[in-house]
């Protein structure tokens, strides 16, 4: 999924403090401007992965200018931050999942001569089925 939510960045002592109002707890920082929209747009990420993986419910973003209206001086100011889980999830979660699968005995026996690797193949198999590029 994909989703954009505004983001209050904060200069202050050399660093950029970043904070999403709309998900509690977002906050990080960067060194400096390119830092801090990374380090935004994957702590949403994170948040909202998260939350989709434990079916939870996800908040509607604010109006940028509802967010605009908090921010105090000149070291502060809102933009918005894109965020997607599905690249965030194929980045991340890296962990195997057990899957017992039939293939025709024929088939098996080519496969165990030739000692195919079935995990690599059946996931290139799936990436190219499912048109993922690496």
């Amino acid at each position: 999924m994909k989703y954009v939510y505004p983001a209050i960045f904060t200069k202050e002592d050399g660093s950029i403090l970043v904070s999403v109002p709309d998900l509690p707890g977002t906050h990080t920082f960067g060194a400096d401007m390119a830092d801090a929209l990374f380090m935004a747009e994957d702590a949403i990420a994170m948040w909202l992965w998260d939350a989709e993986n434990n079916s939870e419910n996800i908040p509607a973003p604010s109006l940028r200018e509802s967010i605009e209206k908090n921010c105090k001086g000149k070291n502060q100011f809102v933009n918005l931050i894109a965020a997607d889980t599905d690249e965030y999830r194929r980045l991340n979660d890296t962990r195997a999942v057990k899957k017992t699968l039939s293939i025709p005995a024929w088939l098996n026996a080519q496969a165990e001569r030739a000692n195919a690797p079935y995990s690599q193949i059946l996931q290139q198999g799936l990436k190219n089925y499912l048109e993922i590029a690496e």
